[in-house]
């Protein structure tokens, strides 16, 4: 999918039309995703995009910050030095603000048509423990399946506590391991015992089947939607 730089405003040329013309080509494409059922990476981008954007009006700082400066004076004797602003508060920084302007309801409006296609297909899928839940539920197996789709994709999952700059957040990695094919005499719960089996680490999984009623992608919304509802119960343990 077509990208937009993080800092897409300042960079290049700084010309109303032509980041209009960048903007609505970036927003062609993630709407062209979003009709594919494409969920991700293209919402979780325009949601950088408009917070960026909403930093950037906030401070008119943060916009004269990006540009260079000039040294118009030296004091010998104190070392200190003097700068004057390469562009100062004039046209170019007032088309920055005009852009800005006219990109965050285009971007916030693309946002909405992603979070109402999310929201639609979350209500499709069927989440539900398979045998019996254990307390740690950390880590352990997600049994995906799509109602057309021949295949059960089986993943094992790990929640992680990670720090950052003094923030603790969770994360989940989650990976595949085989994708066996449905069958009338096959159970959730006989593929959960055969993990077990063939697992030992693991000899009392949390184990979760998720059931999409549509064939939406499985790498750019269905998985992203699992990690959530996976995390949600977590979460739930922690509380």
């Amino acid at each position: 999918m077509k990208s937009l730089p993080k800092n897409w405003i300042t960079e290049g040329t700084i010309d109303f039309e032509y980041k209009k013309y960048q903007l609505l080509s970036y927003l062609k494409a993630s709407g062209e995703s979003f009709q594919s059922l494409k969920l991700y990476p293209p919402l979780a981008d325009l949601v950088d995009h408009h917070q960026n954007l909403a930093d950037l009006k906030s401070s008119a700082e943060s916009v004269r910050a990006l540009f260079p400066k000039r040294i118009t004076k030296i004091d010998l004797k104190t070392g200190n030095l003097d700068y004057s602003e390469v562009f100062g508060d004039n046209e170019v920084i007032k088309e920055i603000h005009e852009i800005a302007d006219y990109a965050r309801p285009k971007i916030k409006e693309k946002i909405e048509e992603g979070v109402e296609i999310f929201e639609f297909i979350n209500s499709k899928i069927e989440f539900e423990p398979v045998g019996i839940l254990p307390i740690y539920r950390r880590e352990g197996y997600v049994l995906l399946t799509r109602e057309t789709r021949p295949e059960i994709s089986v993943f094992r999952f790990k929640s992680s506590l990670i720090e950052h700059a003094g923030d603790r957040f969770r994360s989940i990695s989650i990976w595949l391991i085989k994708t066996p094919k449905k069958t009338i005499f096959q159970t959730m719960e006989q593929i959960k015992l055969s993990l077990i089996k063939e697992i030992k680490e693991l000899p009392n999984p949390a184990t979760w089947r998720i059931h999409s009623e549509y064939d939406v992608p499985l790498q750019e919304t269905l998985l992203p939607i699992s990690k959530r509802l996976i995390l949600r119960t977590v979460a739930e343990e922690e509380n």
